[in-house]
């Protein structure tokens, strides 16, 4: 990975509202389990308000992770 000359902004978009936004890594958690169900990461959508929550698998886990993102990991 070659380094990135600015902040990362990950893409996403919630399920409620349907809008589509960028997000800083401040923005975002990721919560590492022991499981598939128990690996995701979470944000408050910044148009509708609502709490978001989606599955992370292994490549999201590592684009987080390195973009910078809190992460929680439980055992």
């Amino acid at each position: 990975m070659s380094p990135t000359s600015g902040p990362v902004a990950f893409k996403a978009s919630c399920p409620d509202c349907r809008a589509r936004f960028e997000l800083d890594a401040g923005a975002l958690r990721l919560a590492i389990g022991g499981s598939r169900r128990a690996t995701f990461y979470s944000f408050t959508c910044p148009e509708c308000g609502a709490a978001v929550r989606k599955p992370a698998g292994e490549r999201i886990v590592e684009l987080l992770t390195g973009g910078g993102v809190n992460t929680l990991r439980s055992i």
